[in-house]
């Protein structure tokens, strides 16, 4: 059993890049500093003193940001390569983290979360588009894979350092996730070599693709969905943390505790279920499900009663739904591309996910300050079903993904 179990993790893991491995390792570098985001809406409630709807209006600054940078960095990555930009953002990112630290108004601080979440997104189209290029078709949804086990191992530490460092002082956090980003810039610059890719660097050889993302209808109703999910899942880490905090009065060290869970499930088992299910269902039957799972998730905190194992049965059954979820999630926008369209369309995904960070804490707000946390969490569970059938449906179109990028 124990020889069966090594051999099927040792499966899980064979054949990815050795390049495919360095930007995990980035990746990990980088968000295991990745604290600032989770406790912001926290932050500025209790110690800036912020309302409720301000403090939920600079979240959603966060995401138009990310819109901004996630629009600016598909157009630099498709023009001039992921490389020189991967860098660039985690450089500015860092500073822009150190800097927004030291700003206490609401003004000044909208203000530089906008700037900071444009330098820090722009990174997102840039990295999707290396993962793709370090990887082969065989390989791509365990390379992405690969990629978020960094990027939740990361994130589980960062989150429980995160709630200790925010029970001493809450600048710490910013100083620690600067410091994190520059010190990734610097790894990537060791570890992997310049790459020249884009447009403006080099010929693109077999230019048969030219279809935007925006004319692909098929693509633009899964990003409907995904804004839709999206929206939901993030309340995850701004209303439901301030939730657990003002509500049921966990403590900020509980809440990151809590935040580290989900990071360790993804590592622990998202390579090996990945490896398990591609290719024995078409991708949206796995999304459907992972969806409706996260509905589930947020529907067990109003039915379980009040109690520290209720948040921990919630975490686990949304984190299960995002491992069943965004895998294939990254495998379906990805198939519908060609090497020269490929930052477009990764802009526009990681878009759909910036207008989530926007809406999320946006509505959030406003339903709590009106209706209160119970209703908003029902709410959470009717949209991810809505969600969930739209996907099962996006699945018995006729006009399906492409299995195989055209260039690939």
């Amino acid at each position: 059993m124990v020889s069966a179990t090594r051999a099927l993790y040792k499966n899980a893991y064979a054949g990815l890049s050795k390049k495919t491995w360095y930007l995990a390792l980035v990746m990990l570098v980088n968000r295991s500093g990745t604290m600032v985001i989770a406790f912001l809406t926290v932050y500025c409630h209790i110690k800036l003193h912020f309302s409720i709807t301000e403090s939920g209006s600079v979240i959603a600054l966060f995401g138009v940001g990310s819109i901004l940078g996630a629009y600016v960095g598909g157009r630099i990555t498709d023009a001039w390569g992921f490389y020189p930009l991967q860098v660039t953002s985690l450089i500015l990112g860092g500073l822009m983290f150190i800097s927004v630290g030291y700003l206490k108004s609401y003004v000044s601080l909208c203000a530089g979360v906008l700037v900071l979440s444009i330098c820090n997104e722009s990174f997102r189209p840039a990295n999707a588009t290396a993962v793709a290029h370090y990887s082969s078709v065989e390989n791509r949804t365990r390379s992405f894979s690969l990629n978020r086990l960094a990027i939740n191992l990361g994130w589980a530490v960062g989150s429980a350092l995160g709630g200790f460092l925010a029970s001493i002082n809450y600048s710490l956090l910013f100083w620690v996730d600067g410091c994190t980003n520059i010190v990734a810039a610097l790894l990537l610059l060791k570890l992997l070599p310049y790459v020249k890719t884009g447009s403006k660097r080099v010929a693109v050889k077999h230019a048969v693709v030219t279809q935007t993302p925006y004319r692909d209808k098929v693509y633009m109703f899964f990003i409907a969905l995904t804004i839709l999910f999206a929206s939901c899942f993030f309340q995850l880490f701004t209303m439901v943390s301030l939730f657990y905090k003002t509500q049921w009065h966990f403590n900020e060290f509980f809440i990151g505790i809590l935040m580290s869970i989900n990071g360790l499930i993804i590592v622990a088992i998202e390579m090996v279920l990945v490896y398990k299910l591609e290719g024995t269902r078409p991708l949206t039957h796995f999304i459907s499900i992972g969806v409706l799972m996260v509905g589930v998730g947020y529907a067990l905190i109003n039915v379980l009663p009040q109690a520290a194992f209720t948040a921990v049965i919630s975490v686990v059954i949304l984190t299960l739904g995002e491992i069943m979820s965004m895998p294939f999630m990254n495998s379906f926008w990805i198939s519908r591309t060609a090497e020269n369209n490929r930052g477009s369309y990764a802009a526009t995904y990681t878009i759909a996910w910036s207008i989530a960070q926007v809406a999320a804490p946006t509505f959030g707000s406003q339903v709590i300050a009106h209706q209160g946390y119970r209703a908003l969490l029902w709410l959470l569970f009717g949209i991810c079903v809505v969600a969930a059938v739209g996907f099962y449906v996006l699945g018995r179109n006729p006009l399906r993904p492409l299995q195989r990028s055209p260039v690939d």
